[in-house]
């Protein structure tokens, strides 16, 4: 292949619970905050999701991270404010503590009526919200070879990103004991999870040419129902990561988006030195992301070169280490580095399951549940108004 230098941009797409302050439940109210943003001089270009009380937001194409910072500030604090202007609040994590699904209101339009038909009862159930993380690569053919070929490497990486960024400890009401159970619902639906490998380009294209000749995708959205865990996008030139849950923090964020960035310009890197990271197989891969949808941060992943288990907080300083050539290039280090911040605090799922204990526990269950949506109000803003 020839030597290709992606602009690796950054683009970073978040998805809100809307909440009433009162009853901390999930509130449905997407398509007014719609409206009011089509009224303002300068619109958020706020998008809805299958549920009524989600909203998601998208960053425009950013050059490097602390334009990534920028936008999500900018995002937060427009969608915070609109939503207070109703009465109503915002929190990022990916699953509501006490909420339900089958209470919650449908946005209508053909496109979310196809997926309930086609996916009923699975596609009912996903009240959950994520973050993905856009890498550009370009759009020429050596740009999308190369795009794959990194997204094979690419995968190994994906268990820790998860780990780092947990958020859904509870559902319906009651701590599941996983970290991301947003994670188990989502793999409900079909071509979901960890992706498989590729040889090339051309053989991603007959893949996805298949699956929409024999009707996989319905009659519309067609390569976009293609949900992996990484993902060629089917509209931007980018490798989209989808396996993360929506951080809590501003700072969470915009670690998990410069790690996502540095590990590509690292693959790529080794790339161009005639070298590359190890293919791991599928099911390797698979194994260590349930580790990380268990037990987050505070488990261990299994190195299989080694053929053991290591604690994830010596993985991830191995990690950092092997992203120590690139950072100052992309101008990352400070952000790459609050990995440490966040094996030191915990992740937005170890903080909230302490102040569920904090305020009772088990025992003072409805209490301790709204407690932790005050918390994850609270926290969706730190360094917001900054």
């Amino acid at each position: 292949m020839a030597v290709v230098n992606p602009p690796l941009t950054l683009g970073v797409e978040e998805e809100y619970q809307i909440v009433d302050p009162e009853s901390r439940n999930l509130h449905s109210y997407i398509s007014e905050l719609l409206s009011q943003d089509q009224a303002r001089p300068f619109k958020l270009d706020l998008k809805p999701e299958l549920m009524q009380s989600q909203v998601e937001v998208g960053s425009h194409v950013c050059r490097n991270i602390k334009e990534v910072r920028t936008e999500i500030k900018r995002l937060r604090r427009a969608v915070c404010d609109i939503a207070e202007e109703n009465g109503l609040r915002i929190a990022a994590a990916s699953t509501h503590p006490f909420a339900r699904w089958d209470q919650q209101s449908i946005t209508e339009g053909s496109r979310y009526k196809e997926l309930l038909d086609d996916m009923q009862g699975v596609a009912q159930r996903l009240l959950i919200f994520g973050m993905h993380v856009h890498v550009g690569f370009g759009s020429d053919k050596a740009s999308k070879n190369l795009m794959i070929e990194i997204m094979n490497q690419v995968r190994y990486f994906a268990p820790h990103m998860l780990a780092l960024s947990t958020s859904s400890p509870f559902w319906h009401g009651r701590n599941t004991g996983l970290k991301s159970y947003r994670s188990v619902v989502f793999e409900s639906l079909p071509r979901t999870g960890i992706p498989h490998s590729f040889e090339s380009w051309d053989e991603y294209l007959n893949y996805e040419q298949t699956l929409s000749k024999v009707g996989a995708f319905g009659k519309r959205d067609t390569q976009a129902k293609i949900w992996w865990d990484i993902r060629p996008h089917p509209l931007f030139d980018t490798l989209e990561f989808r396996i993360t849950d929506i951080c809590t923090t501003v700072d969470e964020a915009v670690c998990l988006a410069a790690l996502f960035q540095a590990i590509c310009a690292k693959l790529i890197k080794l790339r161009q030195q005639n070298m590359s990271w190890r293919r791991y197989r599928h099911m390797h891969v698979t194994e260590n992301k349930w580790r990380a949808v268990r037990y987050g941060v505070n488990g261990e992943l299994i190195d299989f070169g080694r053929q053991e288990s290591v604690p994830f907080h010596f993985l991830m300083q191995e990690l950092l280490e092997l992203l120590d050539d690139v950072v100052d290039d992309l101008d990352s280090r400070q952000e790459v580095e609050y990995v440490r911040t966040i094996l030191r605090q915990g992740t937005s799922a170890d903080r909230q399951v302490a102040v569920y204990h904090k305020h009772g526990g088990d025992a003072n269950r409805e209490e301790a549940l709204k407690a932790v949506v005050d918390h994850l109000i609270e926290e969706t803003k730190i360094g917001v108004y900054d």
